[in-house]
């Protein structure tokens, strides 16, 4: 079995224990009403849109996601909140080095230069992912900051463990295209969903607004291609995207937990294609430049 499985199995149990960090560690999060930058990479990227999403849904404060390497210095900012497993991605740490604001890096593993750099640290150790692609850090982090916005997760850790075992909608052998679509905060969990498959299995997808993707990006729907929905899908689309063949995929599980699904998917898609989901070319686990 590779670390991956392991890590998509075990994110109920880290749920749990990352809403407990966040009551314990509940001073160094970010304020209500401060205006606030989240900041990380790749899946730690699209981390940061959902929650800048669900923050500002619930009405905490302005909050904006970037990718690390994209931060307008120019821009003022209350707190800058940095995702990072590793603690040592090249971008994020530059980012930590140079900002005069105060800062919240949340790692995987302490005593890097991330949680040097940054004014307070959330350690959440056991979500350390082993597997290049990651999964359980991702959406722990985001379960972390659920909580603290005072979200009950109690409904979506019961998702979690329906969706680590759930019947996948999707046969690899019988899909050659996914577009994963989202509304709100679901945006960023469409663009990690459809990370995962590129990642580990090299296949084609892609992610968009779910109102955007009628301008222009429906055109590739086709029989043999499916069209993946985080949360709530509007008004009609269920019927477009049925009209020209694909496969509409929706869910009733929280959003947070149908992305448990598409890791899953991911990683029957690669092993569909012979590849190893632990390791996928061209990537490791940390970006350090020179």
């Amino acid at each position: 079995m590779a670390f991956v499985d392991s890590e998509i199995s075990r994110q109920p149990d880290c749920w749990e224990a990352a809403a407990r960090v966040a009551s314990e560690r509940a001073d160094v999060f970010p304020r209500r009403g401060e205006r606030v930058a989240v900041v990380g990479c790749g899946s730690s990227w699209f981390m940061a849109q959902a929650y800048a999403g669900l923050r500002e849904a619930v009405g905490a404060g302005e909050t904006d996601a970037f990718a690390a390497s994209e931060f307008p210095y120019n821009r003022s900012y209350d707190r800058i909140v940095a995702l990072t497993r590793s603690g040592t991605t090249s971008e994020v740490c530059e980012l930590l080095r140079h900002t005069s604001a105060p800062s919240l890096a949340i790692v995987a593993d302490d005593e890097t230069p991330a949680t040097e750099l940054a004014d307070d640290t959330v350690v959440l150790d056991f979500a350390s992912d082993a597997s290049v692609v990651m999964t359980s850090f991702a959406t722990s982090a985001v379960a972390a900051l659920r909580a603290h916005l005072g979200q009950d997760l109690t409904s979506a850790i019961v998702d979690a463990r329906a969706a680590v075992s759930s019947r996948l909608p999707l046969d690899p052998a019988q899909v050659e295209q996914v577009t994963f679509v989202g509304q709100g905060w679901c945006v960023g969990l469409a663009h990690e969903g459809a990370l995962k498959a590129r990642e580990a299995a090299t296949f084609w997808t892609e992610s968009y607004p779910a109102m955007d993707y009628r301008h222009g990006p429906i055109s590739i729907a086709a029989p043999n291609r499916a069209v993946w929905v985080f949360g709530e899908a509007p008004t009609g689309l269920a019927e477009q995207v049925r009209d020209t063949g694909a496969v509409f995929v929706t869910s009733d599980l929280d959003p947070l937990a149908a992305l448990i699904e598409a890791q899953r998917f991911a990683v029957d898609l690669a092993r569909h294609r012979g590849l190893d989901p632990d390791s996928p070319r061209n990537l490791s686990r940390s970006v350090i430049l020179p």
